[in-house]
């Protein structure tokens, strides 16, 4: 199960990298040569023991015109040791394969796009003996897809629209069309793309919308993170419960009543303090017998 926007940003990937080659043709306008055959490598560039270092997704792309190696690179913000590194997994990459390595950052953040954007030049000023110009997908050139024919075209850019523009004003169009879109393609990649989408998500009011529009599709309650949904909700609705009961009967309830009980996230113990709820006198007795525990 994917748990958090870092890993789906360059997973996605990995599900379906020939969307890689579309984004760099089609996204980027770069003349990459069309794919024969994909294989995902292994990840970990570590040499000695110490020293651990690791890409986020590599492919191996087969072309008529050679192999090429697809370093994706999952980026949340500016960081300056990337300088580093990132030259480091490509010239590690070429003495393992001897083919071309090339670089693809990915971000939600335009600021952080335009900083991975920026040329990586070692060497003297006037003569540099390595350049790194990484290829980066963001706000500013992932389109926009909030038609839902346009959407049922390329499922898995569309994947990538919601992912990368779910921050923006325009999500609730985008994950509406996204919504239709998926009950065109089999179920299975549907659900990863569903959490795909999901983790990426940081705006509450995005998530709230796009869980809402998943309800309604049934293979997405087939999906781990749909029983993560399911038991929020019930949990939700116990605390409500609970303290509903008290407050129609009016019994007062003390803001430490109430903050324990929405904290709680055991199911099992949220109805046990609804039906005490029922008979208590007062807030406190929802908790009887259970402090005393040790």
């Amino acid at each position: 199960m994917v748990g958090s926007s870092h890993e789906a940003l360059h997973r996605i990937f990995q599900k379906d990298p020939a969307l890689l080659t579309r984004a760099l043709q089609g996204v980027l306008h770069v003349p990459f040569p069309e794919p024969r055959d994909f294989a995902v490598l292994n990840a970990d560039l570590t040499e000695v023991e110490p020293i651990e270092r690791r890409v986020d997704t590599l492919l191996r792309v087969e072309t008529d015109d050679g192999a090429y190696l697809l370093v994706v690179e999952s980026q949340g913000k500016k960081d300056e040791d990337k300088r580093g590194s990132w030259a480091y997994y490509l010239s590690f990459l070429y003495a393992k394969y001897r083919c071309e390595p090339v670089l693809i950052v990915i971000t939600q953040s335009a600021a952080t796009a335009r900083w991975a954007a920026e040329p990586i030049r070692l060497g003297l000023p006037g003569w540099h003996s390595l350049t790194v110009r990484p290829l980066v997908l963001g706000p500013e050139n992932v389109p926009v897809i909030a038609n839902e024919r346009e959407a049922e075209r390329d499922v898995p850019l569309a994947v990538l629209s919601a992912m990368t523009h779910g921050r923006g004003p325009q999500s609730a169009a985008i994950l509406e069309s996204l919504a239709v879109a998926l009950r065109t393609i089999d179920s299975e990649s549907a659900a990863v793309f569903v959490q795909f989408v999901d983790s990426c998500l940081a705006d509450p009011r995005a998530k709230q919308i796009w869980r809402d529009l998943m309800t309604a599709i049934n293979y997405f309650w087939r999906h781990p993170l749909a029983e993560q949904v399911r038991e929020e909700g019930r949990v939700e609705e116990g605390a409500r419960m609970t303290l509903g009961i008290l407050e129609w009967r009016g019994i007062p309830v003390p803001d430490a009543v109430r903050e324990r009980v929405q904290a709680c996230t055991d199911l099992e113990q949220l109805k046990t303090w609804a039906q005490r709820a029922v008979h208590a006198t007062a807030a406190e007795d929802l908790f009887v017998g259970e402090d005393d525990r040790t």
